[in-house]
């Protein structure tokens, strides 16, 4: 699933190049220092929280067309002139790359195999998950 949300920056043009970063939709605030760094901490935000809302059956919120946000309403407003923007982000790639907790399942094998496996020094774990991996073609 990819989503690409209105974001709005405003730099404080500051010693640290801080730029206030800002997700209508999710309700996300954060920052970076320089554009770039900023546009990584939106994309970062915004995957954490739609993930989040997934794992918690929330009601994932539509992106708001670009035209229908006011940078006049944004929280920073005080402290520069925002510009708008879209910030996209893969949820399913990005939840790939972050959530790797380990998961313990048990699974049955047949003894033959289990001592083969064993004598080749196979890591059965990790076989499993290359095979799943292959299977689901991620």
């Amino acid at each position: 699933m990819v989503k690409a949300y209105v974001t709005l920056l405003t730099s404080t043009h500051d010693e640290k190049n801080t730029v206030l970063v800002e997700v209508p939709d999710l309700e996300i605030i954060t920052e970076g220092y320089g554009i770039e760094d900023a546009i990584y901490m939106a994309r970062d935000a915004i995957g954490l929280s739609l993930i989040t809302r997934e794992d918690n059956n929330m009601e994932i919120p539509e992106p708001s067309d670009i035209n229908d946000i006011d940078v006049l309403n944004s929280a920073f407003i005080e402290s520069g002139n925002p510009i708008k923007t879209l910030v996209d982000i893969d949820v399913t790639e990005y939840r790939r790359k972050i959530d790797n907790k380990s998961v313990r399942r048990n699974v049955t094998i047949p003894n033959w195999l289990n001592q083969a496996a064993e004598a080749q020094h196979l890591n059965v774990s990790r076989v499993l998950q290359e095979a799943l991996m292959e299977k689901l073609g991620v």
